[in-house]
């Protein structure tokens, strides 16, 4: 094995493995809500049509940001279930963000949405994984809350039943009291 090869597969493993590690999909239960919303660092993107868009874009909504990939098969098999959540919730209030650092480009996320059934959820890119130096982030997927002031609510290492029914719950009373706050 070369060292480039061996540098590769040891920087995948990095990332991969804390997901493997964090168990079991999460639930309400494990989804860490923090005591009060801590500040967001600003994360910028790219639209499937290769327009510049950033996070900020989606202040006055909640927003599920999903930091995934293709290659990351715990990434991979949770992806459904942001569909279904995406399906479920998404609108005025609530934005399923999912957001690929693959380097291949958006023809690999276009065919793994494709293949898997994909329909409620839009494609942005971070080719260069930029969003894993801002954020601080050692494994993928890894998800954060942000309330639509674009304030961190929580987030997860790891990944999550999303549209299982105490996640759902705990999304639709956050958007509700919001709702109750305006």
């Amino acid at each position: 094995m070369t060292r480039r090869r061996a540098m590769t597969v040891m920087a995948a493993a990095s990332v991969v493995l804390p997901a493997a590690v964090a168990g079991a999909a999460g639930t309400a239960k494990t989804f860490s809500l923090h005591d009060a919303p801590l500040p967001m660092s600003e994360v910028t993107f790219t639209h499937e049509d290769c327009r510049p868009g950033a996070l900020a874009d989606f202040r006055g909504k909640h927003v599920l940001l999903n930091i995934w990939a293709t290659w990351c098969p715990p990434c991979r098999e949770e992806m459904p279930t942001l569909d279904r959540l995406q399906g479920l919730l998404g609108g005025n209030d609530f934005h399923v963000l999912p957001l690929s650092i693959d380097r291949a480009g958006v023809k690999v996320v276009r065919d793994f949405y494709a293949k898997t059934g994909i329909e409620n959820l839009k494609i942005y890119m971070d080719q260069n994984a930029r969003v894993m130096r801002v954020l601080k982030l050692g494994g993928l997927p890894t998800t954060f809350l942000i309330d639509p002031s674009g304030q961190q609510l929580g987030r997860l290492v790891g990944p999550a039943e999303w549209d299982a029914p105490d996640l759902v719950t705990l999304f639709r009373d956050r958007i509700a009291s919001a709702k109750n706050q305006r």
